[in-house]
């Protein structure tokens, strides 16, 4: 706990020394305000226009955690297809990773001739972006169930289901909440491109029409927004993160 606090006070120092000098180097006109605007001109963007960025945040918000969810959702379950199935695994893992390959930037415009302009494009895109992080940290976890366990269930003789639920889910939660952490961050970057190629709200939808008309001011403001965004959303998961492995220990 005292090293979390310590390394927390650390990023916080680095963070406002950052942005001193950042400030500095701005007052002091070495770089024009259309390219790099001082951090005090970009809170009061901020301050002007809380209500307003406020709402365009909380629906990226939305997006970004509807597409985890399909994306853990869905993940959990094909990896358990691909751990429990050699059929699934042999015929359907290679064109998972096939499909992986594709970018995600490039199909964006596809969803939305599919899908319409909505919301349902972006959480299909964040969706896609994210889930092969799940099923991937997934399987390696179910597969790395120690022998003992496995020989243990087996002189047992539970059902299957019971085996799956009481030894391998639970031996696999850290790979699975690792996996879930890159996953959120996927998530929110493919919300973020979708709101790039077709959206009237949100934080991508500012940036973009912020770029039209050269307001770097707007732009460093949502991106501001979208970093507080990601590193709460990653301290919730670190801390989900360390009550299952205090979990695991306790059981042990």
């Amino acid at each position: 706990m005292m090293s979390s606090a310590k390394n927390f006070m650390h990023g916080v120092t680095s963070l406002v020394v950052l942005i001193l000098l950042w400030e500095l180097v701005c007052r002091a006109g070495l770089v024009p305000p259309i390219i790099l605007p001082a951090p005090s001109d970009v809170l009061m963007e901020l301050f002007n226009e809380a209500g307003w960025y406020a709402a365009q945040a909380w629906y990226t918000l939305l997006i970004t955690l509807a597409g985890f969810v399909c994306a853990v959702v869905g993940g959990v379950l094909i990896a358990v297809a691909l751990v429990s199935s050699r059929f699934f695994e042999r015929y359907f893992y290679p064109l998972i990773i096939a499909f992986n390959s594709i970018p995600k930037v490039a199909l964006a415009p596809l969803f939305v001739i599919w899908l319409g302009t909505g919301s349902e494009p972006k959480i299909l895109i964040a969706f896609m972006i994210a889930v092969f992080a799940v099923i991937i940290d997934t399987v390696h976890g179910l597969r790395s169930v120690p022998p003992d366990l496995i020989d243990l269930g087996r002189v047992l003789k539970g059902s299957p289901l019971s085996f799956f639920l009481k030894v391998k889910l639970p031996s696999a939660l850290p790979s699975i909440v690792a996996g879930l952490k890159v996953a959120l961050s996927l998530a929110l970057v493919g919300t973020i491109v979708g709101e790039f190629v077709s959206s009237q709200k949100g934080l991508g939808y500012i940036i973009m029409s912020a770029q039209g008309s050269f307001d770097t001011v707007r732009v460093f403001a949502s991106l501001s927004i979208l970093a507080l965004m990601g590193v709460v959303l990653y301290g919730v998961l670190a801390w989900v993160e360390s009550k299952v492995i205090a979990g695991r220990r306790a059981q042990d």
